[in-house]
């Protein structure tokens, strides 16, 4: 048991399932942090919903990144960290654009309840960030 969770969780691998199922596990736990934001900040301390949404999905997008670096893809240690993330925020900020759109097209527009429209815009989203960050990762590789 402890070698399969090893080769689940741990062990580096460049193995897009292995990394998609690791990033599952990544994207729900920043999805916690992005969505718990988001209803408290517009819950309780009464901001409007696009506004903590946008600080929900930073504090994923943080998240995400500091795990997704430790636990999915590994590279080496010499890399820049500062172009790494640069880059890592410029996929961030396309999905934090396409998350905000769906957010508003489905509780603006559609009056669907803010938290099932983020269910949503998750979905599509997650997606994206997955495709552009093994994206980045391949590029990395490549430029060795």
């Amino acid at each position: 048991m402890k070698e399969l969770i090893y080769k689940l969780f741990i062990q580096e691998t460049k193995d897009t399932k292995l990394q998609f199922f690791r990033y599952i596990f990544v994207g729900g736990f920043a999805a916690v942090i992005n969505f718990g934001l988001l209803f408290v900040m517009t819950k309780f301390a009464h901001m409007y919903y696009l506004l903590s949404n946008i600080i929900g999905f930073v504090g994923g997008l943080i998240t995400n990144y500091i795990l997704s670096t430790k636990l999915i893809f590994k590279v080496e240690k010499n890399i820049n960290r500062f172009a790494e993330f640069t880059i890592y925020a410029i996929i961030g900020v396309i999905g934090l654009g396409l998350d905000t759109l769906f957010m508003f097209l489905l509780t603006d527009k559609m009056h669907i309840y803010y938290m099932i429209s983020k269910i949503v815009s998750t979905a599509v989203v997650f997606i994206w960030n997955f495709g552009g960050r093994k994206l980045l990762y391949v590029i990395i590789e490549k430029l060795k």
